[in-house]
């Protein structure tokens, strides 16, 4: 009987190796898909929350498209067209947050739009839906855009953390139970020979 059982304890060890490390470097490819964003991927709605770090929020009009992203030190904008999504360049980008209005400043480098106001950060920063009206002017073209930014309670959990996680978690186990499995059947083996020679 032990003899049929440590085959199949070794194949199902190895087994359970080759799982855990083919589904640990997918866990690295999740990401969210989504409305166009700075590379050209697409937004799954009007305020999506990355993470506690990066914070994403979209809006369009029939001719702009605003991605927005909150940074510590700056709240960052990237323009585009909306059908063809083409960068637009050199714009001026007003940003007003209730009683708070800020211009933001063009970067030639990236091609995105800045906002550092501390005062508007601060704002920002805080837990809730937060508001915005952004008034773009390129020039002939005027748009006014409204966009939201959802600040989730610093205790909260994203909904979508545990299924994140959970991948990575298998993994892990799955790494860990086949080598229990593969280094148990070893010492077994070699209690069998040690006594095969007593």
């Amino acid at each position: 009987m032990m003899n049929l059982t440590l085959p199949v304890l070794h194949w199902l060890g190895r087994l359970m190796l080759a799982f855990g490390l083919c589904l640990l470097p997918a866990v690295t490819l999740l990401a969210s898909p989504g409305a166009h964003g700075p590379n050209g991927e697409h937004l799954d709605g009007p305020t999506v929350m990355a993470n506690a770090a990066e914070l994403r929020f979209e809006t369009h009009s029939e001719l702009f498209e605003i991605v927005g992203r909150l940074q510590p030190a700056a709240l960052v904008f990237y323009v585009s067209r909306y059908e063809s999504n083409q960068p637009v360049l050199e714009a001026k980008l007003e940003v007003e947050l209730g009683s708070l209005k800020a211009i933001a400043t063009y970067l030639a480098a990236d091609g995105t739009y800045q906002v550092s106001d501390k005062a508007l950060l601060d704002e920002l920063s805080k837990a809730g839906r937060h508001a915005m009206v952004l008034t773009l002017l390129a020039g002939s073209e005027s748009d006014l855009l409204d966009a939201t930014l959802t600040i989730a309670s610093a205790a909260k959990v994203p909904a979508d953390s545990a299924w994140r996680f959970g991948p990575g978690v298998a993994a892990l186990l799955a790494i860990l139970l086949g080598a229990a499995l593969f280094l148990w059947r070893r010492r077994t083996s070699r209690r069998q020979r040690s006594g095969a020679f007593l």
